[in-house]
């Protein structure tokens, strides 16, 4: 039997109605990666704790980061029924693993919906690139990841910033405020060249 990891889970709301953070007082993910995960059979292999999530009927997507497990639930169940039980699953199956995800899935690429990707990793090819990667990791990438979610930025082509978001963020109600009144606002303010942001398809 494993020795007891020490580990205290809470939750957090976020702006996404679906989407719940339980939060950890440690690390559960190495290095500054990430892992979605859609489906049940995107976790075989690669997350133990999001596998064992998808037993409950009612979960939709597992997203994990740094220190917390963002999970998005179907709308026909409501929180405060199911809040308290995923808590002390998450808070259990912690404190028997050091890490939420398997060491050789970080970083080894994805597949079906699932994917592990370096939050600090954009898709950077040129100069403005930088220049927009470099903003929204200072001033977005902070309160995203305090919601539960993270964003990614994709691409710069005519005036145009492509992210992705990911986490609570991804199918939130407000993403889109946010995305325009929040993001676009913030960088066509200090980059004259940007004249609208957009979300990736998912």
């Amino acid at each position: 039997m494993s020795d007891i990891i020490p580990t205290y889970v809470y939750t957090e709301m976020t702006p996404n109605p679906s989407s719940l953070k339980f939060v950890a007082d440690r690390f559960i993910i190495e290095n500054n990666d990430i892992a979605e995960f859609e489906s049940l059979d995107s976790t075989i292999g690669k997350s133990a704790l999001a596998e064992k999530l998808f037993s409950f009927p009612f979960v939709k997507s597992v997203f994990i980061m740094s220190n917390f497990v963002t999970v998005s639930k179907s709308a026909d169940v409501d929180w405060d029924l199911v809040k308290n039980e995923l808590r002390e699953f998450i808070q259990r199956h912690l404190m028997e693993s050091k890490l939420a995800v398997a060491t050789d899935f970080i970083g080894a690429g994805s597949s079906d919906a699932a994917e592990s990707t370096p939050t600090v990793q954009h898709n950077i090819s040129n100069e403005m690139d930088e220049k927009i990667a470099g903003i929204l990791d200072e001033y977005v990438k902070p309160a995203v990841e305090r919601d539960g979610g993270a964003i990614h930025f994709q691409n710069f082509t005519e005036g145009v910033v492509t992210v992705s978001l990911k986490g609570s963020c991804s199918g939130c109600p407000s993403s889109t405020v946010t995305l325009k009144s929040g993001i676009e606002t913030l960088l066509k303010s200090m980059l004259p060249e940007v004249q609208e942001v957009v979300a990736q398809d998912a």
